[in-house]
């Protein structure tokens, strides 16, 4: 790999602990608010992102990817990760 495109270690970490997930069903930014409170409600999150336009979410904390899709199919969405 160029040492121009090369990723630091911590973003490389990054990258590695909150890959994302694509979310299906999402039309609205209402629907964006009900994945966003689902998930906010998840013990151990401590940030999310919902990028309707591209039908992406993003979680930051400790919580484990079972309970993030348990979450977004509670809220009548479909989740898969990235």
């Amino acid at each position: 790999m160029c040492t121009c495109q090369a990723k630091t270690a911590d973003a490389v970490q990054a990258d590695i602990a909150d890959p994302g997930y694509l979310v299906a069903g999402m039309t609205c930014q209402a629907c964006a608010t009900k994945v966003t409170n689902a998930v906010s409600q998840v013990d151990g999150v401590t940030g999310v992102d919902v990028d309707l336009a591209n039908g992406r979410l993003t979680v930051s904390g400790s919580a484990t990817d079972t309970d993030i899709h348990r979450a977004v199919e509670g809220a009548g969405y479909q989740i898969s990760t990235l």
